[in-house]
């Protein structure tokens, strides 16, 4: 069988195809999702080379099962990827990344924290860890900013437009303000509010670590892995945060 121009060109348009995907998902949670669905499929040839026919139905019933669920589950991506196609822009030639942690500037978003608290100004400040949050950075108001005391209370100052929304860190920047967050289905203690169900929300739907200053009583609480650490001082804050960033496991 001669391999052509023709089966080259085939074979090249798929890969990019392929490589436009994968870009596609990288930085949302999509990415921990296909990570799983890989795992699975790669049992399930294993269990058939071993000719383990129980575990290959289980498997080849959880494969199934996937893939039926698979357009709820990439909801957000597919709904991006049909934008993106739309615009002209899925197959556009990819813009770089930042790679790596950054340094992160962790005294003023403590300093920041330990000023609204005393102001009993409402805040809530999402630090991202291994799982994307590009879904929820395209929510809020894009900045790109270094992060600095002045420019969390400008953002959270009462009234202001970005006021009721959460701002997002990566990679040591300030990405995006505004953003609306997940909430929480579980029942919260001491008639906490939106924000504190909203921070619980997003540790309970991805691995990212949220603080939150309470408007009613100034607490400075912590969501981790759908846990919520109340009444934090700035030095417990500054522990915590030095903690998971440098890769303290959130349960």
């Amino acid at each position: 069988m001669l391999f052509t121009v023709r089966d080259a060109i085939d074979i090249l348009i798929v890969a990019y195809v392929v490589y436009r995907v994968i870009y596609s998902i990288q930085g949302t949670r999509a990415t921990t999702l296909v990570k799983g669905l890989a795992i699975v499929f790669a049992s399930s040839v294993v269990a058939r080379a071993l000719s383990l026919r129980t575990v290959s139905w289980l498997l080849e019933q959880a494969v199934t099962l996937f893939l039926v669920a698979l357009p709820v589950v990439f909801y957000p991506e597919l709904r991006r990827g049909l934008e993106q196609l739309g615009r002209g822009q899925l197959f556009g030639w990819p813009s770089s990344r930042g790679s790596g942690q950054d340094t992160l500037n962790l005294d003023a978003v403590v300093k920041a924290c330990g000023e609204l608290s005393a102001k009993k100004t409402g805040a809530l400040i999402v630090f991202q860890r291994q799982t994307g949050l590009h879904e929820f950075i395209e929510t809020g108001v894009r900045l790109d900013a270094l992060i600095s005391t002045e420019l969390l209370m400008n953002v959270f100052e009462p009234n202001s437009p970005l006021h009721d929304g959460a701002v997002i860190i990566s990679h040591g920047r300030i990405v995006s303000a505004g953003c609306v967050l997940p909430l929480t289905d579980s029942q919260l203690r001491g008639g906490l509010g939106t924000r504190h169900r909203a921070a619980v929300g997003m540790s309970e739907q991805t691995d990212a670590v949220i603080v939150v200053v309470s408007e009613e009583t100034g607490t400075i609480s912590l969501a981790v892995g759908g846990h919520l650490r109340r009444y934090l001082t700035e030095a417990r804050l500054r522990e915590q945060l030095q903690f998971y960033w440098r890769g303290g496991e959130t349960t």
